[in-house]
């Protein structure tokens, strides 16, 4: 069966938050599928590990150290990433923090601050500058990792839910905005995925009863179903697609 429609071969991708977890998993997933990959993280040894992984499957590699809530080193790293590669066909926004647990009442401002500078404006700028090569390009997908949380709230996650709200927004005011430039953007909701991120949660064994009794699947996602899904929406196959935000949720209905 011919699938090259999933191919990405030639394509260059930046992939924000790409040391670990969902964001490694999408960058091994694109290079498998072709594509020279950009990474960035705050910490340029992790970022290495990885693209040592990427350079194994045959693809060029580009990790380069920047903080999400840093405007300057986010448009440093685009500029690295065009300079390096001549282009970017493909940013997944994926660097996104949740410091607490707890009511809203009770949040500190400092903490909702970080939240919404780490998880939506630096989505919100990311997109701005790539979003700008993208015009000039005539071409593009950006791909936002959001939550299922952005779709209906949970418990004790409020500043971060309200922020994945507002990356779902960003999507669909990005796909108007952009769509006359062959320029498609769409996002991934997840409800818990198994990474070192949300351990808290799946790790939690009162929690995960209580979630699983929700989930009509019986289980948590794995980084790999996020990672195929990001290939679906990155590649020609979703080619008629977007402003979606896509909910992987297992089936759950809030």
């Amino acid at each position: 069966m011919d699938n090259s429609y999933l191919s990405l071969e030639g394509k260059v991708a930046l992939v924000t938050g790409g040391s670990r977890g969902i964001g490694k998993e999408i960058a091994l997933t694109f290079a498998d599928a072709g594509a020279d990959l950009a990474i960035s993280g705050r910490k340029l040894q992790d970022l290495e590990k990885v693209a040592n992984e990427i350079r194994k499957l045959g693809k060029r590699c580009l990790p380069v150290s920047a903080h999400a809530r840093k405007v300057e080193e986010l448009k440093h790293l685009v500029d690295q990433v065009v300079e390096t590669f001549g282009r970017i066909d493909i940013l997944v926004n994926n660097a996104a923090t949740n410091p607490a647990m707890g009511p809203i009442v009770e949040t500190d401002e400092k903490i909702y601050d970080h939240i919404m500078e780490t998880n939506l404006k630096g989505y919100f700028m990311m997109s701005k500058f790539a979003g700008a090569i993208m015009v000039k390009q005539k071409s593009g997908n950006i791909i936002n990792i959001s939550s299922a949380g952005g779709v209906s709230p949970a418990e004790g996650l409020g500043p971060y839910c309200i922020s994945k709200a507002g990356i779902n927004m960003l999507t669909k005011a990005l796909a108007l905005e952009l769509g006359s430039y062959n320029i498609r953007v769409n996002a991934i909701a997840p409800r818990i995925v198994k990474t070192s991120f949300s351990e808290a949660l799946w790790t939690n064994e009162a929690l995960m009863k209580k979630e699983l009794e929700l989930v009509p699947l019986k289980r948590v996602a794995s980084p790999e179903e996020i990672a195929r899904t990001a290939l679906y929406l990155a590649s020609t196959a979703s080619n008629y697609m977007t402003g979606h935000v896509v909910v992987l949720n297992g089936g759950a209905f809030f």
